[in-house]
């Protein structure tokens, strides 16, 4: 697209590569770990394990033994711990007994999705969860937790069979359920696989969309260089409107870290109280 914004090229920027583009060059990942399917993204993913690594083993020595965590960097933490338990994870899923066992997946869910959308808060960075490899992944793996706490809770074929609303009623003298059973449950089964997708999609599309926002407006700034008075205003322009999406980013990071952990946790307590 000659003299305009070629979105194809930047939506390139945004996307896994293997390699890092820097101001002052690129680093381009070995080939041993290409040929493993080692990424940006990949290496951010385990940057992001590690900084989880890094925080919670001391955190859990704070606090092992029923001590109380001292300082405000680990009260700060263990109030988001104590939050997503008690305002968003037992509320969903019913009650303490219950929820107890997906805890510790639920808030490895939210920090690993969090600091995944962090990483493209970084310069020459990127998001992992703007990729929809990556959040498929993630939803397939929540898919399987659901189903798993479906079948703990109702066995293989009562978690399957109580899809199914309980349907009462005759016409002609049949039952409904006999009629309409089939079609509800091909509907029930069709929408529990479709809001997993959904899961996919919109932690994907949010973080890319964001990012990509991001380099259009960086992109407007060497178009406008044929003219110096045309160049400065759009460049102050384009940088303030980068730094209000930036911090918009920062609150999409938070928000789509949190939507995805409270909707797994209700797709959780669904699967355990069917209809």
């Amino acid at each position: 697209m000659s003299g305009g914004i070629n979105v194809a090229d930047l939506a390139g920027h945004v996307k896994d590569t293997y390699s890092f583009h820097f101001p002052w060059g690129h680093w381009e990942i070995p080939q041993v770990l290409q040929t493993f399917g080692i990424s940006k993204y990949v290496l951010l993913e385990f940057g992001a394990a590690a900084v989880m690594f890094a925080v919670f083993i001391p955190f859990a020595r704070h606090i092992c033994g029923g001590k109380q965590a001292k300082g405000r960097f680990w009260n700060m933490l263990e109030v988001f711990l104590v939050y997503l338990k008690d305002d968003v994870i037992i509320p969903s899923i019913g009650s303490a007994k219950e929820a107890a066992p997906y805890i510790p997946y639920l808030w490895t869910l939210f920090f690993f999705v969090l600091f995944c959308n962090l990483a493209g808060m970084l310069p020459w960075m990127g998001s992992p969860t703007g990729s929809a490899v990556v959040t498929g992944v993630l939803a397939l793996i929540t898919l399987t937790v659901v189903i798993a706490a479906g079948i703990k809770q109702h066995g293989a074929v009562g978690f399957w069979k109580g899809m199914v609303p309980h349907i009462e009623g005759k016409i002609a003298g049949i039952d409904i359920a006999k009629i309409l059973g089939p079609f509800m449950f091909v509907l029930e089964v069709f929408s529990f696989f479709v809001k997993h997708v959904t899961l996919c999609i919109r932690l994907m599309a949010n973080m890319f969309g964001g990012h990509l926002m991001l380099a259009i407006f960086a992109a407007f700034i060497p178009m406008s260089a044929w003219a110096i008075y045309v160049w400065i205003p759009i460049t102050v322009c384009a940088i303030l409107a980068s730094v209000a999406v930036s911090f918009l980013e920062l609150f999409v990071a938070f928000l789509q870290a949190y939507i995805f952990t409270f909707l797994t946790s209700v797709y959780i307590g669904i699967s355990i109280h069917q209809h």
